[in-house]
């Protein structure tokens, strides 16, 4: 996949952990409009007036509890947990299906129209980029696929049917974006794209089939690197270019919850990590670097290598405040890894140190 891709990948996870956040927002702001209000509301049953159509409204034999105090602003709601929340549902659909509506006719008309279309065909492009950019296919795949998740629970679709479905949300756009490519002459649909799409959604379907959380989540970090210069069609020219095309500046990472595997009685900090992270230097371009620019400066030659890290991380989401809208960026930034000291390893330096590294 090429890495023009990327700019699209990220716009739609966006959107996804955009819904995620939305219907959490809907929620406490629901609960805030009830703060003019000082009310105390408890039934087990209640009766349906005749003027309302009881047929439409399932919840007549739902136990219902709210109750509100102006003091601590202390809320409870207690409902039928069965039900799906249609108004949710549409929300959650709507929101995606023109996220993905968008991306797709984005791509097909500003991109592809510009490039020949044949047969459908696959193409081996596993030399390229040092396997950065399959890197970039599973951790998309991964994070639609966890606001897929989050988005359908919300909704209180059942829990099975919310982590296959949404789960795979990744992998579906994703195998989209691939068809396009397939169809272009210009480059072709790549295999490993499609394996690291699909190890990128079973990354987390399977974890909540296990465990019912995310124990080890993917992580990014960027730092920015010497080569762009060398390369700005390929890499980039400022800061919100090469972040997301110079790989050589890219780590990704996995990161373990250490208390999640251990006892409950464990005294270990929540928000304990230790990540293992990927990636590489001296690339110019995909496959072989250039020798001189289009106007004929010489080039210097970088060798090619692949990095690879250890390093304790900070799971942001699992700190928890008392601030509904501090936990709300925890959350949202919880793909990122926190800069702290790594110990490296390449075949050219050997072990290497940092003392900070992002």
């Amino acid at each position: 996949m090429n890495c023009h891709c990327l700019k699209i990948f990220t716009g739609f996870y966006r959107i996804c952990l955009g819904n995620s956040l939305l219907v959490v927002c809907l929620t406490i702001l629901q609960f805030e409009a009830k703060s003019q209000q000082n009310f105390k509301l408890e039934t087990n049953r209640f009766e349906i007036p005749s003027l309302v159509s009881k047929h439409k409204l399932r919840t007549a034999n739902a136990y219902l509890s709210l109750e509100y105090h102006s003091k601590s602003r202390d809320y409870t709601f207690k409902a039928d947990s069965s039900q799906i929340h249609k108004q949710r549902l549409k929300l959650v659909v709507g929101a995606t299906a023109l996220g993905y509506t968008g991306a797709m006719v984005g791509l097909g008309t500003l991109w592809y129209s510009d490039y020949a279309k044949g047969n459908f065909h696959f193409f081996n492009d596993n030399d390229g980029w040092m396997y950065m950019d399959k890197l970039g296919h599973f951790t998309t795949a991964y994070y639609v696929g966890r606001a897929g998740i989050e988005a359908l629970r919300w909704a209180n679709v059942p829990d099975k049917k919310a982590i296959w479905l949404g789960g795979s949300l990744g992998l579906f756009f994703l195998t989209s974006v691939e068809y396009f490519d397939g169809r272009s002459t210009e480059w072709g649909a790549s295999p490993m794209d499609l394996v690291a799409n699909t190890a990128g959604a079973a990354l987390v379907i399977g974890q909540e089939l296990a465990w019912k959380e995310q124990r080890i989540t993917m992580k990014w970090s960027y730092t920015n690197s010497k080569y762009a210069k060398y390369s700005p069609d390929k890499l980039g020219t400022a800061l919100n270019e090469k972040w997301l095309k110079d790989y050589n500046g890219q780590t990704y990472w996995l990161s373990a919850n250490v208390s999640s595997f251990l006892n409950k009685k464990s005294k270990l900090p929540k928000w304990l990590n230790v990540a293992v992270g990927y990636g590489a230097n001296g690339m110019l371009a995909a496959v072989e670097n250039p020798t001189m620019t289009d106007e004929g400066i010489s080039i210097p030659q970088f060798e090619r290598y692949r990095q690879w890290y250890i390093s304790p991380d900070i799971d942001l989401p699992r700190i928890k405040t008392k601030s509904k809208i501090i936990n709300l960026i925890l959350k949202a930034g919880g793909f990122i890894k926190v800069p702290l000291p790594a110990l490296e390893y390449n075949r050219v330096d050997n072990l290497k140190f940092h003392w900070l590294f992002f």
